[in-house]
């Protein structure tokens, strides 16, 4: 009876089934149908029961500790180090860590439950998934391209806030080019376009949000008068589509990425002590290659859609702010505020009203050409600075604020003499 009483309502059930094959009331398989277990098993069962009655069913592992038990060092170990260097960190995160970093063997759920022990993280609660329409990924890789702009304090105060692009195939989920720019512009898509362009080829399309860099919001546009952006046009020119997503959520895959990047790679910048953008581009290839090891997938199709660029596809030329218009009578052009008179040995007449294009790269080098070609030119007049127009996103980096005055400034100094000696005061209200 003392037995029986030790023993867990799982082998109590057991026992009885035992006990009726015993007395030929139940078979062997219907023992183990009702038991939910093989008839290998029960017959196991069974010659247990036959040697050490009841006590062959109890379990010999209770009151014994487990195998799989960690070592008590090993979980100060780790528990010492996540307070030390992983204390914002996620379990996921912290595992990982752990495992490559200092090679402290232990399962994700054993940091978890640790983390959660010691009060380092909670868990959250579980939100009800929003309803979308689901969508298939693209079967072939660099069919489709999600790109978008991600502003965040990513060096979390060591250095002024800015935007990171990420640009990541819908097919595999693999990061394709990511890259750190003080502010989302058209040159700065053109430049991480570029390095994109130059390691895998031309995209089938992009898909990006209503930006005004990506689509033309209003009927009136400045620069190009058939409703198209400068980024728009160049992307057109390189035979590559854009789509303009209706919704965040329909670009899933990019929003998700700019969530999964704002918690590891502000992590990683912090880890490596980087505090600058130029820095962290040149971590970012090692940042990519890891993120993608992790985390993209095979797509359906081993087919790769990537487009070679072409010898007449001069990317110099191409990714640049352009105007085309007429050229006056005076063979003048006229390009933000600023009026370029054109240099040629042709007579006057042979270039009045010629359709030249103007080009402005990133540096602010024009180029004017006519005909696929160059043409010299002189700057004849410059107009002044007009007022910007920013939205809210950059309004803050467009203010520049008054340096205080050095501690040697003249400003400082007043005309007090002491013994006939000029003093050097500080301002009226005592401070420097």
């Amino acid at each position: 009876m003392d037995k029986l009483l030790q023993m867990s309502a799982k082998e109590i059930t057991r026992l009885e089934a035992i006990q009726r094959i015993k007395d030929k009331r139940l078979t062997q398989k219907e023992a183990g149908r009702m038991l939910g277990i093989s008839v290998r098993q029960v017959k196991r069962l069974y010659q247990a029961y036959r040697k050490q009655g009841a006590k062959g069913l109890v379990s010999q592992r209770r009151g014994k500790a487990s195998n799989n038990r960690l070592d008590a060092g090993i979980v100060q170990q780790a528990l010492d180090l996540i307070k030390e260097k992983y204390t914002d960190f996620g379990p996921t995160l912290a595992h990982e860590k752990l495992v490559e970093v200092h090679q402290i063997q232990m399962s994700r759920e054993s940091v978890r439950r640790i983390m959660i022990e010691e009060g380092i993280w909670k868990p959250k609660r579980a939100k009800k998934p929003p309803v979308h329409q689901m969508r298939e990924r693209r079967a072939c890789f660099g069919e489709l391209v999600q790109i978008d702009g991600s502003d965040h304090d990513w060096f979390e105060g060591r250095a002024p806030r800015c935007n990171l692009l990420v640009y990541i195939d819908d097919a595999s989920g693999q990061l394709l080019e990511l890259w750190f720019v003080p502010e989302e512009t058209t040159f700065a898509y053109f430049a991480a376009s570029r390095h994109y362009f130059e390691r895998y080829g031309k995209p089938v399309a992009f898909y990006s949000d209503k930006h005004g860099i990506f689509r033309v919001n209003r009927e009136q546009t400045s620069g190009l008068s058939d409703g198209i952006t400068q980024f728009g046009r160049a992307m057109q020119e390189l035979d590559i589509q854009i789509i303009c997503a209706n919704s965040p959520q329909a670009k899933g895959r990019v929003e998700r990425a700019n969530q999964t990047l704002q918690d590891r790679l502000v992590k990683e910048l912090r880890l490596q002590g980087i505090s600058d953008i130029d820095t962290a581009n040149a971590f970012l290839p090692q940042f990519r290659a890891d993120f993608n090891r992790r985390f993209a997938v095979q797509p359906r199709s081993n087919h790769d859609a990537h487009r070679p660029l072409l010898k007449t596809e001069n990317l110099d030329l191409i990714l640049t702010r352009q105007k085309t218009g007429p050229l006056s009578k005076n063979l003048t052009v006229q390009f933000n505020r600023v009026i370029y008179q054109i240099q040629s040995d042709r007579p006057g007449y042979a270039l009045r009203n010629a359709q030249v294009t103007v080009c402005e790269k990133a540096d602010g080098e024009i180029t004017i050409l006519y005909k696929n070609q160059p043409l010299p030119y002189t700057i004849f007049h410059k107009a002044s600075q007009q007022a910007e127009v920013v939205d809210s996103k950059t309004l803050n980096r467009q203010i520049k604020l008054p340096q205080p005055p050095a501690a040697n400034h003249p400003w400082r100094r007043y005309g007090r003499r002491v013994n006939g000696k000029p003093v050097q005061e500080t301002s009226p209200n005592g401070s420097d």
